[in-house]
């Protein structure tokens, strides 16, 4: 909505808010996906960027769940892998090369295998 990068997004929350946010997700999935985003973009003043993938994609656009699964995919393997907490993974990955694979949507990377995406991952964001 705001075309920001997820970097941004989660910088401009912080890692306390994303905590309270990932503590209470069962309730915000109860609630319309645009106002619970909405409220979040007014709340942290989310300005507007620049990052448009969308209007750059010449095929079918996936839609945020789609997107969503992947990315939770990986941050919930790596967690697990790691040890390290989900909100720590989250910031990591949203940080990372991998959101320029993931949110390439004229690539087939996205709806690659999971397995692939985090070996991708792992190994410097650099596709086999």
């Amino acid at each position: 909505k705001t075309k920001n990068k997820p970097s941004v997004i989660t910088e401009l929350i912080g890692k306390e808010r994303i905590s309270h946010i990932y503590e209470y997700a069962d309730v915000f999935h109860c609630d319309n996906i645009d106002r619970v985003s909405d409220d979040l973009i007014t709340e942290f003043s989310i300005p507007a960027g620049r990052f448009d993938n969308v209007a750059e994609c010449r095929y079918s656009v996936p839609t945020h769940w789609d997107i969503g699964k992947v990315y939770k995919r990986l941050i919930l393997a790596d967690a697990e892998k790691s040890g390290k907490d989900i909100i720590t993974v989250l910031t990591e990955v949203y940080s990372s090369k991998m959101v320029d694979l993931i949110e390439d949507y004229n690539s087939s990377f996205y709806y690659d295998n999971p397995g692939e995406i985090f070996w991708t991952y792992k190994n410097g964001c650099v596709p086999a």
